[in-house]
Parts: C-alpha cells; structure tokens; sequence
C-alpha cells in the first residue's frame, strides 16, 4: 500500500491538469498541459501516443507526425511497440491527406501485431480511393466469425458495376451484379442495377421481375424502382399494368414516395380527376407538404381567379418549407441530406440512408 501511495505521488501534476481539461472538453489546455509532461517523461511510451492522438484530433497534424517519427528515430523500442507507433504515424499521414504514405506504412504491418487494425486503415483508404478491387480483397481477408463483410463486398461489386454499366460493357456488369447478389441476396442496390442492364438490353421482362424482387429485400426502396418500372411497362405497351403495379405499391405501403409519380401517369393515361383522387387518398393515409403541394395544385383550374391567387400563395410557402425539410436521413448517424447516398459521406455506412424522403426539422 505505501508503494502505491509513493508512486501516486510522483505523478505530475501536469497530467492531472491534462486530465481535467481533457473531461471538460478544452483540448487546447489538455495538449499543453500533457506536452509538459511527456518532456518530463520521455520514457512513458502511452502519454507520448495520447498526445499524438490529441494532437491529430485538434487538426494539429505536422506536430503529431514529428512526435511519432521522434519517437522512432530517438528510442530503441521494442519491435510490438514500434509496430504501434508506426500505425499512429500511418494515421496522422492519412488525416493530413498524405494517403500513399499511410498506405506504404500499413502494408507493411500486415505481418506484425498490428495487422487487423492496419488492414481496417487500409479498407478505409481503399474505398476513399474507389479502389474496389483492392477493397474486395482486403474485406475477404479481414472476414471472421464477428463481421463477414458481406454487406461491404456486395456493394464493392455494385460499384464496379455502376462503372461498367456505365461504359456500356453490360456483359461485365452483369456479371458484378450477380457476384453482388451471390455474396448478399438482400442487397437490394444490385437488384436496381441488374434491373437496369436488363433493361439497357432490351429484356423489359427480365428488368421488371428485377425491380419487383426488391419489395422481399426491402421494400422501402421500391420508390427508387418506381419510375424505372413504369419505363419498362410502357416500353412493353401495357402502362395501365404499370399503373395498377404503382397504385398497388402505394396502398400497401403508404410510406412511399410515388404521389407525384402517379399523378403524373394519370393525368396521362386516365384523367386528371381519377390523378386528383389518387392524391387525396395518398395524403390521407400519409400527410405530407410534397403530398399536399401537389393537391393543391390538382384543384386550382376549379378555383375563381380570387381563390386561385390564394391557393398559389399557399402552394408556394409549402412547397418553400417541403424542400427545406425533405431530407434523406442516415440510420447509423443520422446524417441528413437533400442528394441520396449509398455511401454516408459521414459515417461511412453503406445502404443507411432512407430512399425515401422525410420531412424533419
């Protein structure tokens, strides 16, 4: 017990400062109180890597990169600890946007202690760098029985096969598709994409029973699928199947977003009374600004010129609000943006966004 006391005492008091600024959030007075410290004990490996981390995390990048190569160059360290010193290197390289030397540093910790974590850095980079094939393969080689990857991998293939389709080569982009829903049959991103090459190829059939195939993956996308659909029945000329198809879709899940998409088709193919009653049902079972936007511009023709003045004022401060919150909100962080991603830009989840928008503060 007096050993203990004694070497509680000798703790400086410099990194109970550090400490309490740390908890209080002021990062500033941490990194300079820790700082002093680690001068006064250069031989205490951990407190000079929480500073690096510190440093790193306050943007301070130049000084976390020469702490860790000081520490590499200054001290004879174990060939473990030298291994985790260099992989904080190969992050501060990454954050400040040196990619190639973070990259050139972790390949060469695969076979060290540190391989599992210097393998994640590098899947991270692979996919910043839209390096599919590379990711694919790290993804295979980090699987295990916690995380297989899968979900990752399918959408790795789905990228290489947005390029492909992308460049017309529909033979090769088939072929990442499949290999997509191979590795994860829920993944409804490919089955948008092999719909797409069936259709880019004339087999509307094939596309339309790719497309239907999402409602059992996850329904919630089958807005997404909504206008290619009715493209493939009307390519068939049969829209009014379409039609039924998307009138069908909407009663059974009201959640999506398809008001504005059959309005459009019925007032092409039926009339503009049968698209008014679709949009008063659709916003009684969901209310919506978009929903009530385009119900109000449904009747304005009817109004008297005094009344349509005042549904046009209406119509416009709705449709002002509408697309300032309609957003696309991620699951995992709750990232929110206007454009859909199958990438967050935030957390780095795929498939998390919401296909359909949602009107949020």
């Amino acid at each position: 017990m007096r050993t203990v006391l004694k070497q509680a005492r000798q703790v400086p008091t410099g990194f109970f400062r550090g400490l309490d600024a740390l908890v209080e959030d002021r990062t500033d007075a941490a990194a300079r109180a820790l700082a002093e410290v680690a001068r006064e004990q250069q031989s205490a490996l951990e407190l000079q890597l929480t500073l690096g981390k510190l440093y790193r995390k306050r943007g301070e990048n130049d000084r976390a990169i020469r702490l860790h190569q000081r520490l590499l160059d200054a001290v004879a360290l174990p060939a473990d600890q030298r291994d985790t010193v260099r992989f904080e290197l190969a992050q501060d390289f990454r954050k400040a946007g040196l990619v190639d030397r973070a990259e050139e540093i972790l390949l060469k910790l695969l076979s060290g202690n540190m391989s599992l974590a210097a393998r994640r850095q590098l899947l991270d980079i692979y996919q910043q760098d839209r390096d599919w094939e590379q990711a694919i393969s790290t993804a295979h080689e980090l699987q295990n029985d916690v995380h297989s990857f899968q979900h990752e991998v399918a959408q790795f293939h789905c990228e290489l096969a947005q390029g492909e389709l992308f460049r017309s080569n529909y033979a090769a982009a088939r072929a990442h598709v499949l290999e997509a829903l191979k590795v994860n049959r829920k993944c409804v991103r490919a089955s948008l994409l092999l719909g797409d090459v069936e259709f880019a190829e004339g087999r509307f059939d094939a596309a339309i029973a790719a497309w239907q195939s999402i409602e059992k993956q996850n329904y919630q996308y089958l807005s997404m699928a909504a206008e290619r659909l009715f493209d493939a029945y009307e390519k068939l000329g049969r829209p009014q199947e379409g039609i039924s198809l998307l009138r069908g879709y909407q009663k059974t899940f009201p959640q999506l977003d398809m008001t504005d998409l059959l309005y459009q088709k019925l007032c092409t193919y039926e009339s503009e009374q049968q698209a008014l009653d679709s949009v008063r049902e659709a916003v009684q079972a969901r209310p919506s600004l978009s929903g009530v936007y385009r119900l109000i511009e449904a009747q304005m023709d009817a109004l008297s010129p005094e009344g349509r003045m005042d549904a046009e004022m209406a119509r416009a401060l709705i449709a002002k609000h509408a697309q300032r919150l309609s957003v696309h909100r991620c699951k995992c962080c709750n990232f929110r943006s206007r454009a859909f991603f199958w990438h967050c830009p935030a957390c780095g989840e795929w498939e998390s966004f919401t296909p359909n928008r949602s009107e949020t503060q």
